[in-house]
């Protein structure tokens, strides 16, 4: 399995500016094959022709992870929230299109709870109906373009705490099936199916040639290796579903047990993290050989 492995920029700083384009050849420089980042905002100081230039001189691509709040949802019930959804979903494939194409991904549908301060509220069976209709056909009118553009949408199931949209392996997969277009497939992020799924390798298999983008995060967000994800057992079953495409790692748990620290938040490294990124970068690799031999 030669499967591309990654890091999210975030794992250096937050937010990305152009200042901080170095970061691409630390990347390279730890083994890392490819930088998640996150989707550039028009506002924000980021030129996606110097970003293209970073990755092309540190010999490494990008993978571009979309950012929603409450004013992107194409669930709401709110028709201005609607809009906003769709226009930042457009601004995901122009973005990416510029690029040179490739893979958006992330809680797409939007409806943030925990970093939004949105409660999760109980919903009448209309209710929930409605919501689910209003996801799936905004969907099927976005993943087109994507497409036509060179996209491809790889939408996300977080955990129940963070939306109320998708939170299984199972109802993504209900979701991709009912838009059926090659631009919209399925993300999956281990740190959300560790709370959610009854097991992680039979949730993979489910998902099969859905998947066009897998998140590599132990159950507690820190480096691989130091929890107890079974990443032997995860990367076989990615294996049994042949799957090739990018791995990316996003270990935010710093070296931080502080009482009251609020551990749901993004927070700066406190200390160079490169070696444990190296050590977590084996797991993923050695897994990979694992399940390779295991074939």
């Amino acid at each position: 399995m030669k499967n591309p492995i990654g890091i999210i920029s975030m794992q250096f700083i937050r937010p990305f500016a152009g200042k901080d384009l170095h970061y691409f050849q630390k990347a390279a420089d730890l083994g890392f094959d490819f930088v998640e980042l996150l989707v550039p905002e028009p506002e924000d100081d980021l030129s996606i022709a110097d970003v293209k230039k970073a990755a092309d001189d540190a010999g490494i691509f990008t993978v571009l992870a979309a950012r929603v709040n409450q004013q992107r949802s194409i669930a709401s019930e709110d028709a201005a929230n609607r809009q906003g959804g769709m226009d930042y979903l457009k601004l995901c494939i122009d973005v990416a299109a510029e690029l040179g194409g490739g893979i958006v991904g992330g809680p797409l549908y939007g409806e943030p709870m925990v970093f939004a301060g949105r409660p999760p509220v109980p919903r009448t069976d209309d209710e929930i109906a409605a919501r689910a209709e209003r996801t799936i056909s905004a969907f099927q009118t976005i993943a087109p373009q994507a497409e036509a553009a060179g996209v491809t949408f790889a939408v996300e199931a977080l955990n129940r705490f963070e939306t109320d949209i998708l939170s299984t392996t199972r109802q993504a997969c209900e979701v991709v099936d009912a838009v059926d277009n090659p631009g919209f497939k399925l993300m999956l992020d281990t740190f959300h199916m560790n709370m959610e799924e009854r097991s992680i390798p039979d949730a993979i298999r489910m998902a099969g040639d859905r998947i066009v983008h897998f998140q590599a995060n132990e159950n507690h967000r820190g480096h691989p290796g130091t929890g107890h994800i079974d990443w032997t057992a995860v990367m076989r079953a990615l294996a049994q579903v042949n799957y090739a495409g990018p791995i990316s790692l996003e270990p935010f748990r710093r070296a931080d047990d502080r009482i009251a620290l609020p551990i749901a938040h993004w927070r700066a490294p406190r200390e160079d993290e490169s070696d444990k990124l190296m050590a977590g970068l084996g797991v993923i690799r050695n897994a990979l050989a694992l399940a390779e031999v295991d074939q």
